[in-house]
């Protein structure tokens, strides 16, 4: 009887990382429908309803942030990498875990550090530009690095010889057609003929200063019919929008976006974050974009992102410190007059390999489970 793949991914805090991940499960799937697929996380990022929302098993394990921030407590993370590692070990050995893949985020880097432990190969993948602590750290513990931007190598230990395999995207965006979708996405946001829509994503749990923004150029745009603004809020403030947009007829808030391929399709112009994720996704798709990084991004990693896009032409770079109602009406507002300007900066973008991503790395992984497993070696940990 044939042994059925077992991998257990780590991935966990944002969706930036959460999302990839899944999408990398499923080209598992869809590679041996017979697949164990596992992830590991913690209690306190958004795996814990995204994960087990997707149908996968979350196994959770104590870790502390790899972030500059903790002061003298930053001490503390050798211990917590040592003590979640050996979590992570015992949950490979239980899944009879034949390959382990880290996604990025502090909650993945136990899982490489228990597969070292466990003699286990892995692989990581880097999502953004410049990648994060955990991913620096994780890529001196495998000689199997995979990355979504040919810019993030120089900051990778064995970088040079990392696989540029793009970012895994899930399946609905990686094929999708905007213009043959742009009826059916129209209707499903109830979007008035003939108006331009401007997307506001500001991720996973919406961004306050997006938002605002939203809502000063609902007010300046109330007398024009040929604007229509989609406004993804976040749960958290999606009352107060609501509230404050009053029965505005040029916009609607919503919560979340469950279907991203409409809000692609339906969308003229998007202004958001750039979660490499999102960039992936822009590119894809050729969606034309304002990108505001998130100015808090450790590394300013979001700034790295958005320039994959915006020194292509296909998106332009906002700073978060700027993004008022007054300087996005100034730059948007010429956009939406000239369609064949925002055609021009969908068709700039480089789509790369994002949409072939996911079943890259499915692809890379499996190789990996049918090679014999490497030695276990000492790990060690300085502070």
């Amino acid at each position: 009887m044939r042994t059925p793949l077992s991998v257990v991914i780590g991935a966990g805090g944002t969706g930036g990382h959460i999302y990839p991940g899944l999408a990398l499960a499923e080209a598992l799937r869809r590679a041996d429908p017979d697949a164990v697929i596992s992830f590991v996380g913690t209690e306190r990022g958004l795996e814990t309803k995204l994960i087990p929302g997707a149908g996968f098993r979350l196994h959770t394990v104590d870790m502390i942030p790899f972030d500059p921030a903790l002061g003298a407590k930053r001490y503390l993370l050798p211990a917590a990498l040592i003590r979640s590692g050996a979590q992570c070990r015992g949950i490979l050995r239980a899944q009879n875990a034949q390959v382990a893949v880290g996604m990025g985020g502090y909650p993945s880097a136990p899982v490489i550090v228990g597969a070292r432990m466990a003699g286990l190969p892995s692989v990581i993948h880097e999502s953004n530009a410049v990648p994060g602590r955990a991913n620096q750290f994780a890529a001196r513990l495998t000689p199997h690095i995979t990355v979504a931007f040919d810019r993030s190598r120089a900051h990778l230990a064995g970088g040079k010889d990392a696989d540029t395999v793009g970012m895994p995207i899930a399946a609905q965006l990686a094929t999708l057609d905007r213009n043959a979708l742009r009826a059916e996405a129209r209707h499903a946001f109830g979007i008035p003929d003939g108006a331009r829509v401007v997307l506001f994503n500001g991720g996973s749990l919406g961004a306050a200063r997006l938002t605002e923004a939203a809502l000063g150029l609902a007010a300046r745009w109330r007398h024009r019919p040929d604007v229509h603004l989609l406004i993804k809020t976040g749960p958290a403030a999606l009352d107060e929008t609501r509230r404050r947009l009053g029965d505005s007829p040029v916009a609607q808030a919503v919560p979340y976006l469950d279907r991203m391929d409409l809000a692609y399709a339906v969308a003229d112009l998007v202004v958001c974050r750039a979660g490499s994720a999102t960039v992936a996704e822009l590119a894809t798709a050729k969606v034309p974009a304002v990108l505001v990084p998130y100015p808090h991004a450790p590394g300013d990693h979001q700034t790295h992102n958005a320039r994959v896009l915006s020194d292509a032409g296909a998106a332009h770079l906002v700073p978060d410190g700027e993004t008022t109602a007054e300087r996005l009406a100034a730059l948007v507002e010429p956009l939406l007059a000239d369609p064949s300007r925002l055609a021009a900066m969908g068709r700039a973008a480089d789509p790369g390999n994002h949409a072939r991503a996911a079943d890259l790395l499915a692809a890379k992984v499996i190789s990996l489970a049918k090679t014999p497993n490497s030695p276990v070696h000492e790990v060690e940990f300085t502070s």
